[in-house]
């Protein structure tokens, strides 16, 4: 058996799609709420929906046997402003799941991000050497909660407190596809930008808020979920392998760039219209990303990931031009 926390959200419910083909039980913690959300796991059924209130109830369950755990749970939104509850619920619950697999010998497996690289702005400076971690500089609460729990994993381990038999951080970078759909104004660019063309509109994107950066060409490593489900199960398949790791393509692509592959997936023109930056992400917005590959290359991951271009095909195709675009 095996417990995805957020498992009816984006990346879970694609994850636990993947871990279902396999055959496994999939227990998942996570609301459904009033919504469509469902959705997600309608293919891929769990043998068991926990809430996340009971989820301390779980743990106590001695007949509880899981082999591993991954946390994808998470307040999400890069503006959420109730600091005790982001705490509670990105580093409080955090840290008890990382005990618990300690205690009871489960691997764990977690959800960090990109967003605790804050203002980073040149290539060298998104490197995911643990020696770096400490001088990070997230930009909101969101990447702060993140930056937290990954500096306690690290203290943990410096002061050889009980450890998980496996365990491994992945600091997602701008995940993009199929399943996203419940996420409002958290909803990726790609998802957003090709509504935009299929209304006749063009393609909106913010004008830049730094003088060196021309509108559109802000950069991002937007990664297809595909390739974040795959490096999860590389990692699950391969048990001595463990730390935080960068997880996106290596490269930074320009928001142009995903604008026009968006419009040419979806057979219409390319156009684009700049709008000005809402004053809440002000001094909060990365104007560019790109993950250091090298750690995760090392400790011995080697498939390849999908092209911004191909990505976006696959999504437009597969997904979103469809009646039903779930996985």
């Amino acid at each position: 058996m095996i417990i995805v926390t957020g498992g009816a959200g984006f990346i879970g419910s694609c994850l636990v799609a993947a871990l279902c083909a396999r055959g496994l039980d999939i227990v998942v913690v996570d609301r459904l709420r009033d919504g469509e959300k469902w959705r997600n796991l309608r293919r891929h059924i769990p043998v068991r929906i926990v809430a996340p209130e009971d989820l301390e109830t779980l743990l106590n369950d001695d007949t509880v046997k899981a082999e591993a755990v991954f946390h994808m749970g998470a307040i999400s939104t890069t503006t959420a402003r109730d600091g005790d509850l982001v705490w509670r619920t990105n580093v409080s619950l955090s840290e008890r799941l990382w005990s618990w697999c300690a205690q009871q010998g489960v691997r764990f497996f977690y959800a960090s991000s990109a967003a605790t690289y804050g203002a980073a702005d040149e290539p060298s400076l998104f490197s995911d050497d643990p020696a770096l971690l400490s001088s990070l500089e997230p930009l909101n609460l969101y990447g702060w909660s993140k930056q937290a729990f990954d500096l306690n994993v690290m203290r943990s381990l410096e002061r050889g407190i009980a450890r998980p038999p496996q365990w491994a951080g992945l600091k997602f970078f701008n995940v993009y596809g199929p399943n996203e759909y419940h996420k409002g104004n958290m909803i990726s660019v790609v998802k957003v930008k090709y509504d935009e063309v299929r209304q006749g509109h063009p393609a909106r994107l913010f004008r830049s808020d730094r003088a060196d950066i021309a509108d559109g060409q802000q950069k991002r490593d937007f990664i297809w979920v595909g390739d974040v489900v795959k490096v999860m199960l590389w990692l699950y398949d391969n048990q001595t392998v463990n730390g935080l790791f960068n997880c996106g393509t290596g490269e930074a692509r320009t928001y142009l760039d995903l604008a026009n592959a968006v419009c040419d997936a979806a057979g219409v023109k390319r156009a684009v219209e700049y709008v000005d930056m809402p004053d809440s992400l002000r001094g909060q917005y990365q104007s560019f990303t790109q993950a250091d590959m090298s750690r995760l290359r090392a400790a011995g991951y080697t498939a390849s990931f999908t092209s911004l271009e191909d990505g976006v095909h696959q999504y437009v195709r597969d997904h979103l031009s469809k009646a039903d675009p779930y996985l």
